[in-house]
C-alpha cells in the first residue's frame, strides 16, 4: 500500500502502512496531556499503532511512544491501548 494514498498511516511499532480504520491513534495535546484518541482527529501530535496485540505490545515494550512524543508516556495509556485490542 503506498504511503501517499489518502487515509493511510504508518504504524509506529512495526512501520507497516495500513488504512486508518485498522489503527489506533495516540495523541499528545498542546497542553501536554497524552491519551488514546477515539475519533482520530483530536488536536495535537498523533502517533498511529495497529490495533493488534502484537503491535501494541511491541510499542509498549520498545517504548516507541516515548520516542515519538519525546517524553515519558503514562502507564495508563498503555493499559488503555491493551484494552482496545
Amino acid at each position: 500500500m503506498p504511503s501517499n494514498a489518502p487515509g493511510v498511516r504508518r504504524c509506529a511499532a512495526c512501520r507497516a502502512h495500513a488504512p486508518k480504520s485498522e489503527m489506533i491513534r495516540v495523541c499528545r495535546a498542546p497542553d501536554g496531556r497524552i491519551f488514546v484518541d477515539d475519533g482520530g482527529k483530536a488536536d495535537g501530535r498523533g502517533v498511529w499503532v495497529h490495533g493488534t496485540e502484537e503491535c501494541v505490545s511491541l510499542a509498549v515494550r520498545k517504548k516507541v511512544l516515548n520516542a515519538a512524543f519525546r517524553c515519558a508516556v503514562p502507564e495508563s495509556v498503555a493499559k488503555e491501548l491493551y484494552e482496545r485490542v
